[in-house]
């Protein structure tokens, strides 16, 4: 993938926010935000939001949090150019900030973040011992990693269901379990490592999605992108079910805290 091949290109933005709304790329809009934030204060603090996306958590962490400085990173270039035209119509240049490089060792400096969020985003990094290690890397002393991610049920091979899903999907998802989420996060140095399984929410979300894409939301997803890209997905979202139901996916929330 390179920034002229971007899995997340207009289609896809436009199919996604008409589906979970202006500026969000995955399920549960603001409200699933807040909940993977639960007793978690962002008052004055500085943020990074990794795999940011078009910027709607970004700004919402912003406007809703008040973070004191905030930044969205992202991989690809087309959600960081929508991200950042989003933050200038809504006056938050000066505090919202959006950067974009490759995979790898993330931009900025050791100990740069009081908070490390993310959302849905790290299912797209197969080493998830680099990662952590680098959110460990740009994390304060003291500093809290608060996230949701998409897991699988167990490492190894994926069953039958899941292979087809992740056919159908066409993304670079590289799912793990929750027990190697924690290794990796253990091996970084973290501690107060919590998981919290959200499979029961996302199974019966993902069928309401699922009924608005073939109902009430067809013709707008097919407006915004296209009918066989509405298609397309309607059989994603169907293979996606099964291995909800299986148990096999298991969308995940994460928090942890790099020791002071």
């Amino acid at each position: 993938m390179t920034e002229l091949d971007p899995e997340y290109d207009g289609d896809a933005i436009r199919f996604l926010e008409t589906l979970w709304g202006d500026g969000f790329l995955s399920p549960g809009g603001p409200e699933e935000v807040d909940r993977v934030l639960a007793g978690l204060t962002l008052d004055g603090l500085s943020v990074l939001d990794v795999g940011c996306g078009s910027g709607g958590i970004t700004i919402h962490l912003a406007e809703q949090h008040r973070a004191g400085q905030i930044t969205g990173f992202d991989v690809e270039l087309p959600v960081i150019e929508a991200a950042r035209r989003r933050a200038s119509e809504r006056g938050h240049s000066d505090r919202v900030r959006f950067v974009q490089a490759p995979a790898g060792r993330l931009p900025f400096a050791d100990a740069e973040f009081d908070v490390v969020f993310s959302k849905d985003a790290l299912v797209h990094v197969p080493d998830k011992e680099a990662i952590f290690a680098e959110i460990f890397r740009v994390l304060k002393s003291g500093g809290t990693f608060a996230a949701s991610d998409w897991l699988t049920s167990h490492d190894g091979e994926p069953s039958p269901d899941m292979k087809g899903y992740l056919a159908a999907e066409g993304l670079s998802f590289g799912m793990a379990s929750p027990d190697r989420y924690r290794r990796a996060m253990e091996h970084a140095g973290f501690t107060d490592i919590v998981t919290v399984d959200r499979n029961i929410w996302y199974r019966e979300v993902a069928r309401e999605e699922l009924a608005r894409l073939q109902g009430p939301l067809y013709e707008a997803a097919s407006r915004a992108a296209g009918a066989d890209y509405v298609d397309k997905n309607i059989r994603t979202w169907t293979a996606m079910l099964k291995v909800l139901d299986s148990g096999e996916h298991r969308p995940t929330h994460l928090r942890a805290t790099k020791p002071a």
